[in-house]
């Protein structure tokens, strides 16, 4: 089984080699793109010293738009995408391998990682809203249907929970022990880390109801 692991990235130099790196380190994943997703900072140029596929957008175009990018790029050669955001901190080939086994071992569409243990602030807002995580293995004939659905942002997570809903998905939820990431208000300060988190729910909530 082919598995490839995207990871959209936006301004997250300082984070995105933490991520890579243990995916690297497992033997479970062949092949991983990286979609950057307009940084203004040095996001490419970390990426460009590891083995993986860099895609680069030109300009800022949202979460979805990247997910969407980089699955396009795999589209008929992977068996299972994995999506891993890119400001995880803790993350661990184990906790990849996690992610993945159910859906080559047992009857899985779909996992969806759940932080524990990580810090109380993420552990708290996926223990409240599980199906927001955006840490997924996903078989990739579900997730080639993302690529035509009107999803902007922040509601591609929501656009998955469409997806499990239509097609009746059988889906796993993964703990992911001692993984947290950064928060909003922590890359961009408080004031403007609460607007973006504000906008994002804002969106969700537009696109569940839409």
């Amino acid at each position: 089984m082919r598995v490839t692991a995207i990871i959209p990235a936006y301004n997250e130099e300082s984070r995105i080699e933490k991520v890579i790196v243990p995916i690297l380190e497992t033997d479970i994943v062949s092949n991983i793109i990286v979609v950057d997703d307009g940084s203004q900072d040095s996001t490419s140029n970390i990426v460009s010293k590891y083995n993986v596929n860099l895609v680069k957008m030109s300009k800022n175009r949202g979460k979805a738009e990247a997910i969407k990018k980089g699955i396009k790029c795999c589209e008929g050669e992977s068996d299972i995408i994995v999506l891993l955001d890119a400001d995880l901190v803790g993350l661990t080939s184990n906790h990849i391998r996690a992610l993945v086994l159910p859906i080559l071992e047992k009857d899985v569409d779909m996992t969806i990682g759940i932080f524990k243990s990580g810090r109380y602030i993420t552990d708290l807002a996926q223990s409240i809203a599980p199906n927001l995580s955006g840490q997924r293995a996903i078989k990739s004939r579900v997730a080639y249907e993302i690529v035509d659905m009107e999803v902007e942002g922040y509601c591609i997570e929501a656009a998955f929970s469409q997806l499990i809903k239509k097609y009746n998905l059988n889906v796993e939820n993964v703990i992911l022990k001692n993984v947290t990431h950064v928060i909003k208000e922590e890359k961009v300060g408080f004031i403007k880390g609460i607007s973006w988190r504000l906008q994002m729910y804002k969106d969700i909530i537009r696109y569940l109801i839409h």
